[in-house]
């Protein structure tokens, strides 16, 4: 994605967490700045969504719950769109939180469409050797 270049101010407690941050995974200040940025901005746009680390990376989830959004689509599109159905197959959500996952999927389709396809290639041989800790031994 191309990039540009822009000065801006930023308190020094700030940066000294985003420098932390890179410190602590390895990454360039720059780029985790630029993460961090861009989640700013899609949790604004979404409100009701947060991102946190999961095993493959960051991901966007329903605030206050463990559920990706991807998880929360796939099911919808498995009851053929229909919000109501959606609504008892996570019953115990709030219709708002449910709502923000559609909203965050009509804005970042692409993302979590990708997300759905990922895991439906998923095969049980490669969920073993990922995660042996599943394996029946």
């Amino acid at each position: 994605m191309p990039t540009v270049q822009k000065s801006i101010r930023i308190q020094e407690k700030t940066f000294k967490e985003v420098e932390q941050i890179a410190r602590e995974t390895g990454k360039e200040f720059s780029t985790v700045a630029n993460e961090l940025l861009e989640e700013a901005v899609r949790m604004q746009r979404c409100p009701g969504i947060v991102f946190t680390e999961g095993t493959t990376g960051r991901r966007a989830r329903i605030a206050g719950t463990g559920i990706e959004v991807w998880e929360v689509i796939a099911t919808y599109k498995s009851v053929i769109k229909d919000f109501k159905r959606l609504c008892i197959a996570y019953h115990w959500l709030k219709e708002q939180q449910l709502r923000a996952a559609l909203g965050y999927y009509s804005l970042y389709s692409g993302e979590i469409d990708n997300l759905i396809k990922q895991n439906e290639e998923l095969t049980g041989e490669q969920v073993r050797r990922r995660y042996p800790i599943l394996a029946k031994g």
